[in-house]
């Protein structure tokens, strides 16, 4: 009974063994396993054989599991068996699947795969819309009349450089010298100075002929502001040829256009085919302002006076003492006025000096500082004066009571003229008598009008 369990476990290892070498041979492109590999494959070695392993742990166990042996892995030291860095460390990992890393050196080549356009450096910069007609002459026209006042053209080019007007250039003589057609020879001529300066610069040969065809075009509203303007805008071209910002034939080519046009070119031609035309044209609007000599500027203030002694116009006598464009040289107007009165000792020559002076000190074309420089030059040369009129000091007395009395005349002044000399205080015909003021040979009226 005993015997019979054994045969029939040998006769079941003896058939596992066949169906084994049977499903070997089944597979010949496959190397037999060796029986330490078959049973290195069911968790065992035979008894005998060296392992590579070495001796078993002692932390670790191994147990059976549907009929093969395992080991424990699990750890028996403490330490905890997750990969280090959450697995986004070692060799050929990409990182944590929520990181992500910023390239320091992006790629510059535009064929690496890499390369990306946004990545290119690029400047920003502001652009200002490029400003119209319109806008061009109200922001030209403040600039051109703050050259008048100061006459800088290097403030002049800034700002106009500061505008966008690339296409519209054509626009500045053509504003400056609209301008300048309103406003006195003095202007005009720093008009013709800036067009020259910024001629090159800042205003092309093109850009200089289009301004003035523009202007021509426009002659007939021009001439409604301006009733000399043909005359005027004829001057402006002749001096542009002068200057070489216009070509000598722009003036010789225009023979077509309205009567006014043609009006305004015959003009600049005639003062070209001046003898000496392109000389004298740098003098085409006169020498004006504190430029003249002194000598120019104190004629034309005597012409000034003879001419209102004549006419009495107080209105034509303010248009030409304008004119002159020198107001810090009014105190030689109260000079020679008061001169004329002492030099011609009469009362209708005194009364109309009061009466140009009281207009001119209440419309303050003359100002009270020019007043007193002029009175006070008067009281220091007077001892002059008396050598060629010798009753300069009675008549400059009875003259200063009277502007006093007129309320042009401040009291400071009045205080400052000089006294008498000691020879003049008693006349030898008065039998030694002192003169009272009732007894001079005549008073000014203090009602002057």
């Amino acid at each position: 009974m005993a015997a019979a369990p054994t045969g029939s476990s040998s006769c079941s290892e003896d058939k596992e063994v066949e169906q084994l070498i049977e499903q070997l041979s089944r597979s010949p492109s496959k190397e037999p396993s060796s029986p330490r590999k078959i049973e290195a494959k069911n968790g065992f070695l035979p008894p005998g054989s060296p392992s590579k392993r070495g001796p078993p742990s002692k932390c670790s166990k191994a147990r059976p599991y549907k009929g093969k042996l395992f080991k424990d892995r699990k750890s028996r030291s403490g330490m905890r068996g997750e990969p280090k860095k959450g697995g986004a460390g070692g060799k050929g990992t990409w990182g944590k699947a929520t990181e992500s890393y910023e390239d320091a050196s992006p790629a510059k080549d535009s064929r690496d795969p890499n390369y990306d356009s946004d990545d290119d450096p690029y400047v920003m910069d502001t652009i200002e819309p490029e400003l119209t007609e319109a806008q061009l002459e109200k922001y030209v026209e403040p600039i051109v009349k703050e050259y008048y006042d100061h006459g800088d053209i290097y403030e002049v080019a800034e700002s106009l450089r500061e505008l966008n007007i690339r296409s519209h250039r054509y626009e500045v003589p053509r504003v400056a010298v609209s301008i300048a057609m309103e406003h006195k020879a003095d202007h005009r001529e720093l008009t013709s100075r800036m067009l020259s300066d910024l001629f090159g610069e800042y205003i092309g040969a093109d850009e200089m002929m289009k301004g003035f065809d523009c202007l021509v075009s426009n002659l007939e509203d021009l001439v409604l502001d301006t009733p000399d303007a043909v005359e005027v805008l004829g001057s402006f071209i002749a001096r542009a040829v002068a200057d070489d910002c216009l070509p000598p034939v722009y003036v010789t080519n225009h023979k077509t256009g309205s009567e006014l046009a043609k009006s305004a070119f015959k003009h600049a031609n005639i003062l070209l085919k001046k003898s000496h035309g392109m000389m004298r044209l740098d003098n085409v609007w006169g020498v004006g302002g504190g430029r003249r000599p002194v000598k120019v500027l104190v004629n034309r203030i005597k012409l000034l006076l003879e001419e209102f002694l004549s006419s009495a116009d107080l209105k034509e006598a303010e248009r030409c003492l304008l004119d002159l464009d020198v107001p810090h040289f009014h105190h030689e107007l109260v000079y020679e006025a008061v001169v004329l009165v002492l030099e011609r000792g009469t009362k209708a020559c005194a009364e109309k000096m009061i009466r140009l002076l009281k207009f001119f000190t209440d419309s303050n074309v003359v100002t009270p500082g020019q007043m007193k420089s002029g009175f006070l030059r008067v009281f220091g040369d007077l001892s002059d004066i008396c050598l060629d009129v010798p009753n300069a000091q009675h008549v400059l007395e009875q003259f200063v009571i009277a502007c006093f009395d007129a309320g042009f005349m401040s009291r400071e002044i009045s205080a400052a003229i000089p006294s008498r000399g000691r020879k003049r205080f008693v006349s030898e015909g008065d039998g030694g008598a002192f003169k009272s003021p009732n007894d001079l040979n005549w008073r000014l009226s203090s009602s002057v009008s």
